[in-house]
């Protein structure tokens, strides 16, 4: 498992790496992906739902 100093040192890596302000526009677009990943996963459900009935 990881642990309390593994992500700390993953935090301070990726604050190097892409800067303070560039934070929140990543966690933007991650937050965007997984809304988008849950959607599909929906549709695919749905999708099987419909197939099952007919």
């Amino acid at each position: 498992m990881i642990g309390t100093p593994e992500i700390i040192a993953i935090v301070v890596i990726v604050l190097l790496l892409f800067g303070g302000k560039k934070i929140p526009e990543l966690m933007h677009g991650l937050g965007k992906g997984v809304k988008s990943f849950k959607d599909g996963m929906n549709g695919v459900g749905e999708e099987k739902k419909k197939e099952d009935e007919q």
